[in-house]
């Protein structure tokens, strides 16, 4: 086997984890949209209550979608009065079912034109922001260089790559093996996006990590072995939380998919910061709530 065959079976398989929990079969997706209309989430009739003034917009990871990958959050959200929305974003010619793959700075222009259809459809002046894996960081392109920060209150990130990841040390291989980093540039740029040290990252973090009039907070797990090291997810700024899932509960075990997917304490987190003046203590017992 060719060496950057070895190479790159394990990159893949770190990141098509997400395709196989998030992504089920394609006969699927009519059933699972199907639910997405009788919950109320991506209800275009929705409009924002007095309690929850500002739709929030799901931003689906790598490999992810607008559907599979918010099973969990969204009707959790929508249970407690807020209107939903979610998007499909970085579709590459050819890959269905697959998103989050192309340029990030041009998946960023997407999520700008879906957060003005979200505001002039609900009449809100803001939207939250909640991402997971790529959809917690790709936003901050938004943020900072399109706009969004008019438009935005909050960003909540799971799990999300900020200063990039080296899928556990792999990445730090690719010189090595001459041909696999223009291999991932050209195919999969939304992932070559998210490697420590790209240039993407270095122009998304240059001069600070946020903006101003946006809150961020971080969501993190310690057994995440997809954006490695986790700690690399912190922000660093003013009006930065970052979390750390097992400093709330330590027998938590979530690693980077189910972080996003049914971890019921990352959901209570979220809902906290949708709503600081109504948060309570996330605990253990969260998982009950």
């Amino acid at each position: 086997m060719l060496p950057w065959k070895r190479l790159f079976r394990p990159l893949a398989a770190l990141l098509l984890t997400g395709a196989v929990a998030l992504v089920p079969a394609t006969t699927a997706r009519a059933a699972d949209a199907a639910v997405t209309s009788n919950s109320g989430w991506n209800d275009w009739a929705c409009k924002p209550s007095a309690a929850h003034p500002r739709p929030v917009v799901l931003v689906h990871g790598t490999l992810g979608n607008s559907v599979d990958n918010w099973l969990g959050l969204a009707p959790y959200l929508t249970k407690r009065g807020y209107c939903v929305f979610s998007l499909d974003y970085g579709q590459l010619p050819g890959v269905p079912f697959f998103y989050g793959l192309g340029p990030i700075d041009k998946s960023a222009e997407q999520l700008d034109a879906f957060v003005d259809k979200v505001l002039a459809t609900t009449g809100a002046d803001e939207v939250d922001l909640v991402g997971h894996s790529q959809g917690g960081m790709m936003p901050r392109y938004y943020l900072k260089f399109l706009g969004g920060a008019a438009e935005v209150n909050a960003l909540v990130g799971i799990a999300p790559p900020n200063h990039g990841t080296t899928l556990s040390g792999l990445t730090g291989l690719l010189p090595y093996f001459p041909g696999v980093e223009d291999l991932l540039n050209t195919a999969t740029p939304g992932l070559a996006d998210q490697i420590a040290g790209s240039a993407f990252l270095a122009k998304l973090n240059e001069g600070g990590d946020t903006v101003p009039g946006v809150s961020y907070t971080v969501l993190a797990t310690r057994y995440d072995l997809v954006v490695t090291p986790y700690r690399s997810q912190y922000l660093d700024g003013p009006d930065v939380r970052n979390v750390l899932l097992q400093d709330l509960c330590p027998v938590d075990l979530s690693g980077h998919i189910a972080i996003g997917l049914f971890d019921r304490i990352a959901f209570h987190e979220v809902a906290n910061a949708l709503d600081p003046a109504h948060a309570e203590p996330t605990t253990c017992a969260s998982v009950f709530s």
